[in-house]
Order: C-alpha cells, then structure tokens, then sequence
C-alpha cells in the first residue's frame, strides 16, 4: 500500500464514490489482497471484468486506489492497490449542509448493511469453520453507561489492541507464520441510545 496512514474522507464526491455497494466490495476485497487484478476482483464479486474495471477506475479518480507493481509476468493484466492503510469517514466532516448529512447517512447504512451481509454469510458458513474457529469467534452485546468523552477513551483504546492485534498478526505472517492464519472481520458499533 502507498500510505500507512488512514485516509480521511472529508469530500461529498469521494463518499459517494466510496459508498457505492460494487465499489465498497472491491475496496474491501483489494484491501484484504492487498493487491489484484480486475479479472481476480471480478471472480470474487461474480461482475464482468469491464464493469470492475470501471469501478476500480472511478475509486482511482478519487485517490482511494491506485495502480500497483505487476505481480505476474503478463504485462497487460493491469494490478490495483489501495492508496492507503484505509479509510476513515468521520461525521464532521459532513455536517454542515443537508446534502453532505443525507449522503453520509446513506453511507454509513451501507457500510453497516455489508457489515452484517459479512456476518450473516459467517453464521450461514460457521458449521465448516471448525470447533477452534466457532469456538474463538464472537459476539456480543455491552451495554455500558458512559459519558462522551468516556465513550471516545474507550474508541482510542480499543483502537490501539486492534493496531497491536494487526501488527503482530503482519509480522508473524512476514515471517513465515502462516498456517491456521485467516481474515478476520471485526465490527464494533458503539453508539447512544435512550430508552
């Protein structure tokens, strides 16, 4: 990847480029390979070739992707890559007109709804996974009573396990440590609510 920090999305063309459900899926997908082809992404979301190379090209328009080293020998397979170490889309930054708020919304709804699509293909596929794999896997509810500066301390400090937890995994990995080692998914919503 080109950078090791996040992308901020402070733009409403880039949210909307993003919060595509085809472009979400590719941004996903080449994140995990860290780098593929349009042909390699268009096998794993069942889409024509030249309609993933449309997305892809649209989330380079925007800086979310860019072109990578070629990783085969066939100089006219084209090979893609994130931009960045991700992406971050923070509320600010879509609050001061309706049309931003209305398009961060639907963004997050989508996120969110993939987030769950993930999920619910893990549930549906859990029996296969194995005892070790079913057994580590969670989820779970906490419903905590907190302040908002509470609520942020506990966003940075879970923020900082999952950074150690991915470092560590990359470095093993780099090392050679690479049997039983997986994707791993984790989503963690935490949010006010009043009753």
């Amino acid at each position: 990847m080109a950078s090791k920090e996040q992308r901020q999305v402070t733009d409403i063309g880039t949210l909307k480029a993003l919060a595509h459900p085809l472009r979400m899926k590719l941004y996903r997908l080449l994140f995990v390979a860290e780098a593929a082809t349009a042909s390699q992404l268009a096998g794993q979301v069942n889409e024509a070739v030249s309609l993933v190379s449309y997305h892809l090209r649209k989330l380079a328009e925007h800086g979310l992707v860019e072109e990578a080293e070629p990783r085969s020998a066939d100089a006219r397979e084209r090979w893609w890559q994130p931009s960045s170490e991700g992406v971050n889309v923070r509320n600010e930054s879509f609050r001061d007109a309706p049309e931003k708020v209305a398009a961060h919304i639907a963004a997050s709804r989508l996120f969110q709804e993939q987030r769950s699509e993930m999920y619910r293909t893990y549930l549906d596929e859990r029996a296969h996974w194995g005892r070790d794999w079913s057994e580590a896997a969670c989820d779970s509810e906490a419903l905590l009573r907190l302040t908002a500066d509470e609520l942020a301390d506990l966003k940075r400090d879970m923020r900082a396990v999952l950074e150690r937890y991915d470092e560590q995994g990359r470095a093993r990995e780099a090392a050679g440590r690479i049997e039983g080692r997986e994707n791993v998914a984790l989503h963690v919503y935490g949010f006010p609510f009043r009753v």
